[in-house]
């Protein structure tokens, strides 16, 4: 990489995709930030994934490019565990073949950050590998996300899938489990598991040491599995500063009830507390095998325990204002 060349990163106002521009930027790439919001440093070119394609991104970034183009990470994606399948569709699968075909007129390359989602949670393997059995998606997010990932692979992208990305900034997987908490107790479908977790700094650094990688999907997560049970109650404990008691309940009864307040939420449009996504990704051992990342020189740069310390850091001096 020299200082001349340009990274695109879609979704460059997002969680994971902020981090990324920043890195990029402090690793001295121009960064040319793509979504309907400015980034967090570079220069911005509006996109809807939802609604433009390739025509409409290429014609942004062509005059906002003044260097080559190293390559293009897209970041941009719906995510959730409710919504609209057709919202999902033209933004995972329409957004990611647009992409594609912008990084292929560029002459770049294509990192495309996936989810460890399109796994099949219940074919059993420990760990899985990036050849690991597909489906079993109970969301069109995660219908969707896979069928982009196959586009990506097929188009000859870097794809990652990360598992259940947190850091600072995440305003949606472990804040949502603070919000879980209910008299100091927090209810999980069955035994304790173990998971594979990805830190948003471990997938930046992937990221950006994808561009120089060989096309094909790469498993990325922290360098050690962490348990459910601990992982919940500690990032609940931090984020409130008290504690927390684990409480497990079958996972077919919370699955029933999850499915029960989805269908509440289809008639009212309000967000269900529990979804039958959530209960699935947490009632099964998730243990992603990292050693093809690793093979390209590649390592974690981040874990759970420094995030814990970071939420506790913030609700302190959350209080202290």
């Amino acid at each position: 990489m020299t200082s001349a060349e340009t990274l695109v990163v879609t979704g460059a106002s997002g969680f994971c995709g902020s981090h990324i521009a920043t890195a990029a930027h402090a690793a001295g790439y121009a960064v040319v930030c793509v979504g309907r919001r400015p980034g967090p440093v570079g220069a911005h070119v509006f996109w809807d994934a939802s609604s433009a394609g390739t025509r409409e991104l290429l014609a942004g970034l062509v005059p906002a490019c003044s260097s080559p183009v190293a390559a293009v990470v897209h970041c941009a994606a719906a995510v959730g565990d409710t919504g609209p399948p057709e919202w999902f569709e033209r933004v995972n699968v329409g957004g990611t073949a647009a992409v594609l075909e912008v990084a292929d007129a560029l002459g770049s390359t294509a990192v495309v950050v996936s989810s460890g989602s399109v796994y099949d949670h219940r074919t059993p393997s420990t760990p899985i590998a990036e050849d690991h059995a597909q489906g079993g998606w109970v969301t069109a997010y995660g219908r969707t996300k896979a069928a982009a990932d196959a586009i990506a692979v097929s188009a000859g992208a870097r794809v990652l899938r990360p598992h259940a990305v947190y850091g600072p900034g995440d305003r949606y997987l472990l804040p949502r489990v603070a919000a879980a908490v209910r008299a100091g107790q927090l209810v999980l479908p069955g035994e304790d598991v173990t998971l594979s977790v990805t830190h948003v700094r471990t997938l930046t650094s992937a990221a950006l040491a994808a561009t120089r990688w060989g096309a094909g999907a790469y498993n990325i997560a922290d360098a050690d599995p962490v348990s459910r049970d601990w992982l919940l109650g500690s990032a609940a404990r931090a984020s409130l500063g008290s504690r927390v008691r684990i409480r497990h309940l079958p996972p077919g009864v919370l699955r029933s009830l999850a499915a029960g307040l989805e269908a509440v939420s289809a008639r009212t449009g309000r967000t269900p507390v529990l979804t039958r996504y959530a209960v699935d990704q947490l009632a099964h051992p998730f243990v992603l095998d990292t050693g093809k990342a690793q093979a390209q020189g590649w390592a974690p740069t981040a874990d759970v325990h420094e995030h814990l310390a970071w939420l506790a850091i913030q609700r302190l001096h959350h209080i202290s204002r």
